[in-house]
């Protein structure tokens, strides 16, 4: 049973969602505008994005699953975020301001490739909404990089790692040269 619910951790529902335009073209409410990362105070991301929702500003701040051992036995579930400290957001200058006046955040970083950004976090979503288990990420490391051929993950691109003896998938948020990592058992590669 968890700890408390799991939280929205993506406003609006279809902030990272392609859609196409004219033949040929992509478009995303999310490239349109600037993005920002809004590092928080200690703990206090959950907080920040309940704020911007009742603002109706739009963020993305990814939670996983984590799971605590308990006593008698038992396991509990958390929800924690991937990235502790930050929620991505793209804002206009009203809305930044709107966020900052929120006292939880410690200081906002302008993201200099927002497309590069939003193609990351559409990979970290896939990554957790293919809901196998993720090994967050702190440091990348230079390694090969593949794409998923087949499955649930068809066309995520990432990087082959090795941690304790496994082989892993790490995709990442170059921005923040932070990511997240699954276990690669049967999945399907090419190098890219």
């Amino acid at each position: 049973m968890p700890i408390l619910p799991k939280q929205r951790d993506i406003f609006p529902d279809d902030l990272l969602e392609e859609r196409v335009g004219q033949p040929g073209e992509a478009i995303s409410p999310a490239s349109a505008s600037s993005w920002v990362a809004f590092y928080t105070l200690a703990r206090r991301e959950k907080d920040l994005m309940r704020k911007l929702s009742a603002a109706g500003i739009p963020f993305y701040a990814p939670l996983v699953r984590r799971r605590l051992p308990a006593a008698g036995g038992r396991v509990r579930t958390s929800w924690v975020p991937l990235f502790p400290g930050y929620v991505f957001s793209p804002v206009d200058d009203e809305q930044r301001r709107a966020a900052l006046a929120s006292n939880v955040v410690s200081r906002w970083l302008s993201v200099p490739d927002t497309r590069m950004l939003v193609v990351d976090l559409r990979a970290i979503k896939r990554l957790i909404d293919s809901e196998r288990p993720l090994t967050p990420e702190a440091r990348l490391e230079a390694g090969q990089t593949v794409r998923v051929r087949s499955g649930p993950l068809r066309g995520l691109e990432g990087m082959v790692v090795s941690r304790r003896g496994e082989e892993r998938l790490l995709v990442a948020v170059r921005f923040l040269n932070q990511g997240a990592s699954i276990e690669l058992e049967d999945v399907d590669l090419e190098r890219l």
